[in-house]
């Protein structure tokens, strides 16, 4: 285990009580001498938190104190760095800028061990084989779905068939080669999903649509059978 990565899991372990913890108990868990256990509080103290205690008494840790963002073990570092690539590289041009100015950002608080594990990451993402649909149609979408307003879309079916709906964007889903966009339809009044690259035009409508975008996922993935996701 890290240093950083100890550290993490010593205010996790902190974070759990309301009541004192031994040092004894803390270093028991951490797997590390009392002396070690002695010195992470010391600079997890000067970083800001409140760890309030002393030895022989025990430790608490009081309300207030957020780790910064620089506090990541090796493994979310990696997990931060191909989530990033990935969406670089499959999603619009807004989001992607926004993906490589959000790892610049993380880069640029990290501790030099950190940052080399961050730049020297070797997960990467292969090139995609086909566009997922147009750029400013995804990121028209991702505006809709944040202010939760209705859309009008001309859509064209396998068949070639265009048609015009108004939908409720509740869901935008990236594949390998395409990206579907999930919404509640009122012409079918139900829910229905859209190829982003088979859209022929988007217009934003003032209006919002009458449920919460929360809500209509849920239902949707309830009808799909489809699990919440872990985050």
């Amino acid at each position: 285990m890290s240093r950083t990565e100890r550290l993490l899991t010593l205010m996790e372990q902190l974070r759990r009580h309301r009541h004192p913890v031994s040092g004894g108990e803390l270093a028991g868990r951490l797997g590390v001498s009392l002396r070690t256990l002695y010195r992470d509080i010391a600079t997890l103290q000067s970083q800001g938190a409140r760890i309030e205690g002393e030895a022989g008494v025990g430790y608490v840790l009081r309300p207030g104190f957020t780790l910064p963002p620089l506090m990541f073990t090796d493994d979310e570092i990696e997990a931060l760095v191909l989530g990033m690539r990935w969406v670089s590289d499959r999603a619009d041009a807004h989001l992607a800028d926004a993906a490589r100015h959000a790892l610049s950002r993380i880069s640029a608080v990290l501790p030099p061990d950190l940052r080399y594990t961050l730049e020297s990451s070797a997960l990467l993402v292969a090139p995609r084989q086909t566009l997922a649909g147009s750029a400013e149609v995804l990121a028209q979408t991702r505006t809709a779905m944040r202010e939760e307003r209705r859309v009008e879309l001309r859509y064209m079916d396998a068949q070639e068939r265009e048609t015009l709906r108004i939908v409720w964007p509740c869901a935008l889903a990236f594949f390998e080669q395409v990206s579907v966009l999930v919404a509640w339809c009122e012409t079918r009044q139900g829910f229905r999903h859209f190829r982003t690259d088979r859209i022929r035009g988007l217009n934003l409508l003032e209006a919002r649509y009458p449920r919460r975008r929360l809500d209509l996922l849920r239902e949707w993935r309830l009808n799909e059978g489809i699990a919440p996701p872990s985050l």
